[in-house]
């Protein structure tokens, strides 16, 4: 079979692709980065779409020639590059009208709890969308995994890992919510066995092992999978501390973060992640739960040191944030105190306060840079270079400064280092 599989570059849409490769069809992948689908699939071929612009039958032509569609597209909330309404809703209920248009059979990857009666739009906006599929006239399945977990790890799944990378002490926040999950390679076989017709169609099926596990129970279980010593002690974050969390993720959504301690992550979780895994069962019978996955999974070296950097990489933004802004506003406060190591060296006057008020500019502007996610690894990179440049210029200019007792040429270089790694960290999945 031809399959297309937007969002086919995600943590579930990566390991369907695989999956359907093995099994010999012919897959493309459509999403918004060309980037990003060339270092996850980059042997497979791409089609640049924004699905949330399909909104109308005539915007699929892209299906001509396809035999079925994956659709793994989605966002967690609304944000500067994402509309659910239009994501979750308009375009399912155009991608369904034109696939009947084709005889083109939909497998639709939603998420467990998706109803009209949700807390989260985004519950309620996936449910709109499984409904206008199902009703759209074409061959429809809707599979709505649990918690899905992967050798890779993206939004709830890095959280998790994250705070099961917490060292000595364990802090949660709702730590009795109630979770169901599921392997990714078990959602892959999902989709295959509804395209080789072994579902029927019309149906939704909740992707969830049988019993739910608590959040806490959840994260011990990835502190273990980890390789990690359990927790000393657990320290619970009360209500108030949780919200203001979510509020603060939320902001950053704006500058382009998507947190996943977003407000909508937490509502979703103090709700909790289930489904009901009875119509599943009865078809394929009951799926491995939370120990067998883990297991199957391997994790290793490399998932504890990537834990690690996604707990530490906010840090890293933040202290960078911190330095250069500082250091911005310290040459602005102590303009003719800068200027007189300048003035030393035989520049005038006016020049050495226009050159301090210049790089002091620039250090500003490389902090406020680096709190905007489409802008903060090409920050680093100018963080880089500025800060290497600054040391060639003292080095020739101000010489005697690098034996300064209070070493201010000596601490940019860490300054350098850490820049360097978080523009590592940075790199999107």
């Amino acid at each position: 079979m031809r399959v297309l599989v937007p969002g086919g570059y995600g943590l579930i849409g990566s390991e369907i692709c695989r999956a359907l490769l093995a099994e010999g069809h012919e897959v493309t992948v459509l999403g918004r980065s060309a980037s990003v689908a060339a270092r996850v699939l980059p042997d497979l071929p791409f089609h640049h779409a924004d699905v949330s612009q399909l909104t109308s039958p005539q915007n699929w032509e892209v299906l001509e020639g396809f035999d079925a569609v994956v659709n793994c597209s989605g966002a967690l909330q609304d944000g500067p590059d994402d509309n659910l309404q239009a994501l979750h809703v308009t375009a399912m209920q155009a991608l369904g009208q034109a696939c009947a248009q084709r005889g083109i059979q939909i497998v639709q990857i939603s998420a467990a709890g998706a109803s009209a009666e949700a807390s989260t739009y985004f519950m309620r906006s996936k449910a709109q969308g499984d409904s206008a599929l199902l009703a759209s006239g074409a061959q429809a399945i809707v599979l709505r995994p649990g918690l899905v977990l992967a050798q890779s790890s993206y939004g709830g799944s890095t959280l998790l890992r994250m705070l099961a990378s917490v060292p000595l002490v364990q802090p949660l926040a709702m730590a009795q919510a109630q979770i169901q999950c599921v392997s990714a390679r078990d959602v892959a076989q999902a989709v295959l066995q509804a395209l080789h017709g072994a579902l029927p169609a019309g149906q939704v099926y909740d992707l969830v092992e049988d019993q739910p596990h608590s959040l806490s129970q959840v994260v011990a279980a990835h502190r273990r999978a980890l390789g990690l010593p359990p927790a000393c002690m657990e320290i619970t974050l009360p209500d108030w501390a949780v919200r203001i969390i979510g509020r603060l993720a939320d902001g950053l959504g704006h500058l382009g973060w998507r947190s996943p301690l977003r407000s909508t992550t937490l509502t979703t979780l103090q709700d909790g992640v289930r489904g009901d895994p009875t119509a599943w069962r009865a078809q394929h019978g009951p799926l491995p739960d939370l120990p067998k996955i883990l297991h199957t999974l391997h994790l290793g070296t490399e998932h504890r040191q990537s834990a690690r950097m996604a707990l530490m990489m906010p840090i890293a933004v933040t202290l960078l944030a911190l330095f250069w802004m500082v250091s911005g506003m310290i040459g602005v406060i102590s303009l003719e105190a800068a200027s007189a190591h300048l003035q030393a060296a035989g520049w005038p006057a006016p020049l050495s306060r226009l050159s301090v008020l210049f790089w002091s500019a620039v250090d500003l502007a490389l902090g406020c840079a680096i709190l905007y996610r489409t802008t903060a690894q090409r920050a680093c990179l100018g963080m880089i270079a500025v800060s290497l440049l600054y040391l060639k210029m003292a080095s020739v200019v101000t010489p005697d400064m690098w034996l300064d007792p209070l070493g201010p040429l000596v601490k940019v270089l860490p300054a350098v280092g850490l820049a360097a790694i978080t523009h590592s960290l940075l790199e999107r999945r």
